[in-house]
């Protein structure tokens, strides 16, 4: 049964409270900001390592890239229970620890010479896991730190912090790994964990926050806990949109990005610069999007922006496959930075949602079952793309890809979103 909500909110003269007043989340935002910087330099180091140290082949380095999403599928909804029962910051702090330990002992071992691509795997899915438990942990942990209508914003920040991480990591992480090699590379990734782990610390609760978010889920079994967020989005129209909507976007954006850099490069002829400054334009629009997010929430409507996010930016979709050779490769990059504007957008007003209208006590395996669904879809989507270029060609499974990417729209576009403005407020 759903909960009755009161009429919607609609956007006043006087505007949330700024968040840099708020020690917690400029605490927990300064975290993550140095945490996914951190991931992204590890994205580059990983396989680094194993084609130039281990002598990998090329499937082996992409088994790298499975065990990384395989927790995704096999842990996220075990993660939401456990994220529902216990101290959510306290679970946050040692699954920093947890990685910033296995990533300190991939370059000890590796000085010490018994580097194997089998421990390698080892750390990889390890830390996978642990990312499965911190993410559910702390998306639903944001909602107690933050006043309901900060929502907004924090999501905004926090997915201006992805962004930055993008923009930066390739070029720090480049740096990083000419200048002392992959391996040692990975002491910056363990201090990166440390300090989210030390910002986390630093956070002051009441005694109410500490509280674990649902006690009552204790009461239920293992097999019930485990879908009873999967049967809350059931019997929330809008929520089975947004995850219908994410997972189908998921699904053909890992597919068109299993072969984006292949078709630049042997379609466009683009050389490592022109790559490089497409991938830096993508991450400019994700960042502009998060700066203007809570801007454009109150102006289109913070139900509104959710379904405008998704269909507004779609033709500049099709520049994408239209690129051409030369300078033309950058119409690719305005197609790329369109789409990220767009998903930067589109998460942080998504995500809002679901923490508004989500229970405190169930929110954890709400938040699991749609990491289990909608990251779910990337291997596959990985999968169709590469087995549809080999059969089409690179340009023509492209355009099935962005047109894909942009019809992922029609789920929020035709469900009760088209007749709201603004969320309402539980």
């Amino acid at each position: 049964m759903t909960r009755q909500l009161a009429p919607p909110a609609r956007a006043g003269t006087a505007g949330p409270a700024s968040l840099w007043r708020s020690r917690n989340f400029l605490l927990l935002w300064s975290g993550q900001t140095v945490s996914e910087l951190g991931t992204r330099i590890s994205g580059i180091a990983i396989p680094l390592l194993a084609a130039n140290d281990l002598d990998a082949s090329v499937f082996q380095i992409s088994l790298l890239t499975f065990l990384a999403w395989l927790p995704y599928l096999l842990f996220s909804l075990p993660a939401g229970i456990l994220a529902d029962r216990v101290d959510q910051r306290r679970l946050m702090i040692f699954c920093d620890l947890g990685r910033m330990a296995l990533m300190l002992s991939l370059p000890l071992v590796a000085l010490g010479g018994h580097l194997t691509l089998w421990y390698l795997y080892g750390v990889v899915g390890l830390s996978g896991v642990l990312t499965v438990l911190f993410t559910v942990a702390y998306r639903s942990r944001l909602p107690r730190l933050v006043a309901a209508d900060q929502l907004v914003d924090a999501n905004a920040k926090l997915g201006m912090s992805q962004e930055f991480a993008e923009l930066a990591g390739a070029s720090i992480g480049g740096a990083l790994i000419g200048l002392v090699g992959a391996a040692r590379t990975f002491f910056s990734n363990g201090l990166a964990f440390l300090v989210s782990a030390l910002t986390l610390w630093l956070i002051r609760e009441t005694p109410a926050e500490r509280e674990p978010a649902g006690p009552e889920t204790e009461r239920v079994g293992l097999r019930v806990a485990m879908t009873e967020g999967l049967a809350f989005i059931r019997h929330q129209p809008i929520l089975g949109s947004i995850l219908a909507c994410t997972t189908t976007s998921n699904f053909f954006v890992m597919a068109s990005g299993s072969i984006e850099v292949t078709f630049m490069v042997r379609e466009l002829d683009a050389s490592s610069m022109l790559v490089g400054l497409v991938f830096t334009l993508s991450a400019l629009g994700g960042l502009v999007a998060g700066a203007l997010a809570s801007r454009l929430s109150r102006w289109i409507g913070s139900a509104r922006i959710i379904w405008v996010a998704m269909a507004a930016p779609g033709p500049l979709y099709l520049l994408m496959p239209l690129a051409q050779p030369g300078w033309g490769v950058l119409l690719y990059g305005i197609g790329l930075a369109a789409f990220s504007a767009n998903a930067v957008l589109f998460n942080v007003a998504a995500m809002t949602y679901r923490q508004r209208i989500t229970p405190p006590g169930l929110l954890g395996r709400v938040n699991a079952s749609f990491l289990w669904i909608c990251l779910g879809a990337v291997p596959l989507g990985a999968l169709f793309g590469g087995a549809l270029a080999s059969h089409l060609g690179l340009r023509a499974t492209l355009w099935i890809c962005v047109l894909g990417t942009w019809s992922a729209a029609l789920f929020v576009f035709f469900s009760p979103l088209r007749k709201m403005r603004d969320m309402a407020v539980a």
